[in-house]
This record gives C-alpha cells, sequence and structure tokens, in this order.
C-alpha cells in the first residue's frame, strides 16, 4: 500500500510559480508510475500530468502543456509538479496518485491510490 501527501499549494496571482511536492510512504514508490489530478469547484476531476516508474517518460494535458512540468526523485520518494505562468483556470484542489501500470495512464480509475489534496488558488 501506498500513502501520498501533497503539499505546496497556496494562494498566487496569475503568472506566479509553484510548486507542488507529493511524498509517499512505503519502499515500493519506484514501482509506481505517478500521475497528478485537478478537480475545480462543480468540475469534474482531470488529468494534468504524468511521469513512468524511472521518469523518462511524461505526458502533460493540453491545458498545461509547457507551463507545468513533472518530475521525480524515487530517492526520496517523491513527485513534483512544477507550475509556471498560472492562470485563474487552473485553480482546483490538487491530488498525486499512484498507479500499477508501467506507462503513463491518464483516467483516474487506473491509479491505485491518491492522496488528500491540496488546493491551489489563482487569483486574477
Amino acid at each position: 500500500q501506498v500513502q501520498l501527501v501533497e503539499s505546496g499549494g497556496g494562494l498566487v496571482q496569475a503568472g506566479d510559480s509553484l510548486r507542488l511536492s507529493c511524498a509517499a510512504s512505503g519502499r515500493t514508490f519506484s514501482s509506481y508510475s505517478m500521475g497528478w489530478f485537478r478537480q475545480a469547484p462543480g468540475k469534474e476531476r482531470e488529468f494534468v500530468a504524468g511521469i513512468d516508474r524511472s521518469g523518462g517518460s511524461t505526458v502533460y494535458a493540453d491545458s498545461v502543456k509547457g507551463r507545468f512540468t513533472i518530475s521525480r526523485d524515487n530517492a526520496k520518494n517523491t513527485v513534483y509538479l512544477q507550475m509556471n505562468r498560472l492562470k485563474p483556470e487552473d485553480t482546483a484542489v490538487y491530488r498525486c496518485a499512484a498507479s500499477s501500470f508501467i506507462v503513463v495512464v491518464t483516467y483516474d480509475y487506473q491509479y491505485s491510490y491518491s492522496g488528500q489534496g491540496t488546493q491551489v488558488t489563482v487569483s486574477s
């Protein structure tokens, strides 16, 4: 079992940057591909970014491509989401999730574990 704890959210202005972190428990972190999802009030949860087990392959939603970067440090059992040029429409609760799939997957049901989330609010 994997426990995930996100941190790094906050209130920022449009154009600012934030880096989210997701710390995982257990010694098998490197056996999971990881993803970030977000959910805004009144909207469905959406895939933001994903990274494979080694960190060699990443996938991004079109809405964040070129602005967000996902990375991982398997030695620290942590996955990151660097968010640059933030927009008000990026406002949401961001959750990290762990998947047993070898490749990066983009559907919520393909992830076995997720954290409680961290709030990101971008003011205009």
